[in-house]
């Protein structure tokens, strides 16, 4: 749709459209909103205004005027040439300034409880521009465990990276591995028809695993927490040594660990 598409007859001059109800909310801000996460959702290509109102149930007149706001403020973007719109440089820019208090406060009481459930190590890591860091971890009192907030780590070679790949586009997944993959203990995946194959089993099954491929010691499951279109946003773990995270454990702690994950996901949405 270009600019100079029509108007169509519209109800949003009315006053709760524009100053909101006695619950103090703005309706056209709303719609703004939604219109913003279809925007985001339709990644990496974009979609056009007329698809943007029909999954947002909104009048194309008032998508359009609305993604005009939009566009001007820097927040979406529109492609001259297929007039679809991609989410702006100007979130990108306030995103990167945002901390994760909000999640890590709606995730860790999950975490507890899995962590007390298995007496293993639980963690939390958020998908970034380049990979994962992780932002939250639980461990048992009695255990003594390695610290990974704030680390990042090589996505072939851990679960949480695995599940993370396993839910993107392949094309995305194939950037993010460009360049050699290291091998960091002896079963360290390094063939990438073989890491592609593992991917597609993680995808059936519901969780990755890591058998000691960047530690020799460390075995884990991890979880994608999902967001719109079914895209990783946070991934959750669950591991520990091999002694007691073995792999005949794995197809326990991976349904909880796909449990956590979901019960984040609905959590998130209320951020």
């Amino acid at each position: 749709m270009s600019k100079a598409e029509p108007t169509a007859v519209t109800n949003d001059s009315t006053p709760a459209a524009e100053g909101g109800g006695p619950s103090g909310r703005v309706q056209s801000l709303e719609r703004a909103i939604i219109l913003l996460q279809a925007t985001a959702d339709s990644a990496p290509d974009g979609d056009t205004a007329s698809n943007l109102a029909a999954r947002c149930d909104l009048n194309r007149a008032t998508a359009w005027r609305l993604l005009s706001t939009l566009e001007q403020f820097g927040l979406v973007e529109r492609s001259p040439v297929t007039n679809r719109y991609t989410i702006g440089f100007t979130v990108a820019r306030m995103a990167s300034a945002a901390g994760f208090d909000g999640l890590i406060r709606r995730a860790h009481g999950t975490l507890s409880r899995v962590s007390e459930q298995t007496g293993e190590t639980a963690n939390l890591a958020v998908v970034q521009q380049l990979g994962l860091t992780y932002i939250d971890e639980v461990t048992p009192p009695v255990v003594l465990s390695a610290k990974w907030l704030g680390r990042q780590v090589p996505l072939h070679a851990t679960s949480t990276g695995k599940a993370l790949l396993a839910w993107l586009p392949e094309a995305e997944a194939d950037a993010l591995l460009a360049g050699r993959l290291e091998a960091y203990t002896d079963t360290t995946v390094t063939d990438r028809a073989r890491l592609r194959a593992e991917l597609e089993q993680t995808r059936e099954r519901g969780y990755s695993v890591c058998v000691g491929e960047m530690e020799r010691n460390l075995y884990g499951v991890s979880a994608p927490v999902l967001g719109g279109r079914d895209r990783p946003f946070a991934v959750v773990s669950i591991w520990g040594p091999q002694d007691r995270v073995p792999e005949s454990r794995f197809t326990t702690l991976g349904p909880l660990a796909r449990a956590a994950a979901d019960e984040i996901t609905r959590a998130a949405q209320t951020l």
